[in-house]
């Protein structure tokens, strides 16, 4: 056990996920508009660690204002000059397009700047997969890593989102080491209900995965968050399941929820998190300004190992 800023104690998932970057080359990455000395810090610590080569996309006079202020070497780096930052999001994607970046990173712009290129029909990143947001929580009382999924992107999402979110996820935890996560659909209540609509989706999705539509995971659902994560909690509900009380990853309801349920975890029981959006193109390391450097290096790391994954999967890239 270790010690995050917070001053709990986590588990070192962090420090495993930067071990496993070690030895790697680093992955070139657009960093957005980082005018602020955190995003800035961020992509300049990062780089420091070998886990990425930035391209700092946005206002050439306020990027180097920023590095001067803060005491941030830069001149190593490409600087890619634009006047503001919906440019800055539009020329990241660009870089990526064009093959110049394997990564997009958010600096100290607006998620829906970013994500308003990302999703751009004609000139974006999209695939035939929903684009999502994963957190990864490193909970001091939760005896495995947590993904958390989607907390950050979709907000109402329909049952059709809902499994590409599932899947996201599941192929996530893959590169993460696990084999068959166990992925619980949480609701407030483990019994279907006509009324809560959560728990129709929830049912659906597992027979999606009987069926073959979601695959690589065991699924079950509805549970309720303390079914999903606590064993006491499901044996006390009679629930028998190779997921219930132990789960590898929770598809929350909606956005509300699953923000509310990670900012919990990190601000109130001392999680460590990480986050990254998955399904576009390339991963995209999407952190808040409030998350502390951790974070944003534990998402870094994550979305790097991301990238090495897409590069052995994609024989016309080469490692």
């Amino acid at each position: 056990m270790e010690e995050s800023e917070s001053g709990f104690h986590t588990h070192g998932w962090r420090q495993a996920l930067l071990a496993r970057c070690k030895g790697l080359p680093p992955i070139p990455t657009a960093v957005v508009h980082p005018c602020d000395s955190v995003a800035l810090q961020a992509a300049v610590e990062a780089a420091a660690l070998g886990l990425i080569t930035p391209i700092l996309v946005g206002p050439e006079a306020k990027i180097r204002a920023t590095a001067l202020a803060a005491g941030l070497e830069i001149s190593a780096f490409r600087l890619e000059p634009t006047p503001h930052s919906h440019a800055a999001a539009a020329r990241g994607v660009a870089l990526v397009r064009a093959g110049e970046a394997e990564l997009l990173m958010k600096g100290s712009l607006h998620t829906d700047e970013l994500m308003h290129e990302v999703m751009a029909v004609d000139t974006g990143l999209r695939t035939a997969r929903r684009i999502s947001h994963v957190y990864l929580m490193d909970v001091p009382r939760y005896p495995r890593p947590l993904l958390i999924t989607d907390a950050a992107i979709n907000i109402a999402p329909s049952l059709e989102d809902k499994r590409d979110i599932v899947q996201n996820a599941i192929d996530l935890a893959h590169i993460l080491g696990l084999a068959k996560p166990r992925v619980a659909i949480l609701s407030a209540v483990e019994t279907i209900n006509s009324k809560l609509q959560s728990t129709l989706d929830a049912a659906a999705l597992c027979k999606m995965a009987d069926r073959g539509q979601i695959t690589g995971a065991l699924l079950d659902g509805p549970l309720a968050f303390d079914n999903a994560i606590s064993p006491e909690a499901a044996a006390e509900k009679n629930i028998v399941s190779p997921v219930a009380g132990q789960a590898d990853i929770v598809v929350v309801p909606d956005l509300v929820a699953g923000n509310i349920l990670a900012k919990q975890l990190t601000f109130l029981a001392g999680a460590d998190a990480a986050g990254v959006v998955v399904g576009a193109r390339v991963p995209i390391i999407l952190t808040s300004r409030a998350d502390p450097e951790t974070a944003r290096i534990a998402s870094c790391a994550v979305a790097v190992l991301m990238a090495y994954a897409a590069r052995h999967a994609d024989p016309g890239v080469s490692a």
